[in-house]
């Protein structure tokens, strides 16, 4: 794989072709799913999902078979690639169009999953000296081992008065690209001395595909540090650690390109894989949530859009710079050229609901769902929408798999307070439902009380189809909810992206109009479950101090009581 020093310049806006189609690619943390978009008016032809075969590599590493730690989450590259072999040419077998119809590829990906590479791409773990090591390879976004090295990263920030630091609410998260480095020189500094390049995903697919090696501006500045054009200095990142002081230098920096950008024209190795021409038009890559945005057309300040799966990432645009703690970062040009991006989120939602019902629902009720032909969530769904607001007497913390904003801390963990001997599943999952919805109102209060007003709350993800989970967002947040007309929307945002490369469209905003929407207020908040759900609210907020502040450590203490007999 070549490495070029700079994208190629935006193509030129000729009158496409009749027909013309894009094909936006969704690499998310399970499988890769692929969809074929008319350029005119966004209709998403079909789509295909490969499921990654080796998912999360998150118990044994699958050249040994050797355990990996607590907290750890690794994939595998070739799982992408499969994704490009599999999908993209069934998604464009089942839309019916001529390949030669599809003008631009594009991708988004989940962040930070970050891998070592050669200069040529290549990923160090598919060497066969380093195949057994698992720094080698990549670090999927729900990798949250490197805790101990983003405290310190947030620490001495603190102490030299970095003024980035502000940037990102004043708190680095271990999910991102420093912190994972830093786990890296100082637990394998083998593989730390043999990367060439420490490489997001997210840019490493659109090396593959385009032969270029181009980072984007929306994931360099979200997850990699980059404010006012440059990145940590020499200085800082020796007083973490001095072998790290080269890190920037050495193995992260390379040309940067805004969102839309043509990063290249496909290979003819990547052709090969896609069954798409040669030579059209791939777009410079995007992040999952950031790409969701121009696909809900939500591009105006105030439309907070939460794309809501496994996780929760919460995306919006501002016309001015303001500083929000605990935010993932409010960035320039990092969803939308020339405005302020701004991102936060929440480490644990659908996963939430998914561990609950793996492991603390009674058989009886899979037994109740499976004779009518339901879904155990919708049993319980169900069962949850039949309660008045604060009948099951409980409340719960959502950071079963850490809090990522507003307190950006992956050491907290999950609580649930007020269970009695009549306590159900089904009041525990509602509480659990009402806990993410509680995350989203204070990331919505720390917005607004920074002066980031946030007028609409607009969902996308999979979560959409639980409509009873929706109303209770709209009744919590006491906000209109709109919901995205996409089901698939980071692929036809990624989508949008490629139509933009190859020229259709002369921006990102004039494209998301023409292919991107949204159904407006489609929920609508219930006054009088609005004002129940602010008691209930107040007591989610004084634990969520309580735990997350500082007054009491327990959950600290017990995570580290934990690592240490698993150690054992």
């Amino acid at each position: 794989m070549p490495s070029t020093p700079a994208p190629s310049p935006p193509a030129p806006h000729p009158k496409q072709p009749e027909g013309a189609v894009t094909v936006g690619i969704d690499f998310g943390t399970l499988s890769g799913r692929a969809v074929v978009v008319r350029v005119s008016d966004g209709a998403e032809l079909a789509s295909a999902v490969h499921p990654y075969p080796h998912g999360v590599v998150d118990h044994t590493l699958p050249a040994t078979g050797a355990a990996l730690p607590p907290d750890w989450a690794l994939q595998m590259p070739g799982d992408w690639i499969e994704v490009l072999k599999v999908a993209v040419p069934k998604a464009v077998a089942a839309a019916g169009v001529d390949p030669r119809d599809v003008i631009g590829i594009a991708t988004d990906f989940t962040a930070s999953t970050v891998l070592p590479t050669l200069t040529d791409g290549t990923p160090l773990c598919e060497l066969p000296e380093f195949a057994y090591r698992p720094h080698a390879y990549p670090k999927l976004w729900k990798h949250h081992a490197a805790q101990g090295q983003a405290d310190r990263i947030n620490r001495v920030a603190a102490e030299r008065g970095e003024a980035w630091l502000a940037r990102y609410g004043g708190r680095i998260s271990s999910e991102w690209e420093f912190a994972k480095a830093l786990q890296l020189l100082e637990e394998d500094p083998g593989v730390y001395a043999r990367t060439e390049r420490w490489v997001e995903a997210a840019d490493w697919i659109i090396w593959r595909l385009s032969g270029t090696y181009v980072r984007n501006a929306c994931v360099v500045g979200y997850k990699g540090i980059y404010q006012d054009g440059r990145h940590p200095d020499r200085d800082y990142l020796a007083a973490l650690n001095p072998d790290f002081a080269d890190f920037v230098s050495d193995k992260l920096e390379h040309p940067i390109a805004q969102l839309g950008e043509r990063a290249g024209g496909l290979t003819a190795e990547a052709a090969a894989w896609t069954g798409l021409p040669e030579g059209i038009a791939v777009a410079v890559g995007n992040l999952d949530a950031h790409a969701t945005v121009p696909a809900a057309n939500a591009l105006e300040p105030g439309q907070l859009v939460a794309i809501m799966g496994t996780s929760t990432c919460h995306v919006m645009l501002g016309e001015r710079l303001a500083e929000v703690p605990g935010m993932c970062g409010v960035v320039d040009g990092g969803v939308l050229r020339g405005t302020w991006g701004y991102e936060a989120g929440q480490s644990g939602v659908g996963d939430i609901f998914g561990w609950f019902v793996e492991t603390s629902v009674p058989p009886e009720y899979h037994q109740r769902a499976a004779e009518r032909g339901i879904d155990v969530h919708d049993l319980l769904t169900e069962l949850a929408a039949q309660q008045q607001v604060g009948e099951h007497g409980l409340v719960a913390l959502d950071w079963h798999s850490g809090n990522r904003s507003v307190l950006v801390d992956h050491e907290l963990s999950g609580v649930i307070v007020g269970q009695t001997l009549a306590t159900r599943p089904e009041h525990t999952y509602r509480a659990l439902l009402e806990a993410t919805a509680f995350g989203t109102r204070t990331i919505i209060e720390a917005f607004e009380a920074s002066g980031v007003p946030v007028r609409e709350l607009v969902v996308a993800g999979g979560l959409l189809k639980n409509r009873f989970l929706m109303q209770l967002y709209a009744d919590v947040c006491d906000m209109p909810l709109s919901t995205i007309v996409s089901e698939q929307g980071p692929a036809l945002g990624a989508a949008i992206h490629a139509a933009v490369a190859a020229g259709a469209y002369p921006d990102v905003r004039a494209a998301a109009a023409a292919m991107g929407g949204s159904h407006r207020n489609a929920y609508t908040p219930d006054p009088q479950r609005a004002r129940a759900y602010d008691a209930l609210y107040a007591e989610y907020r004084r634990l969520h101090d309580y735990f997350g502040r500082g007054e009491n450590d327990v959950l600290h203490r017990l995570r580290a009581i934990r690592r240490e007999a698993v150690s054992k």
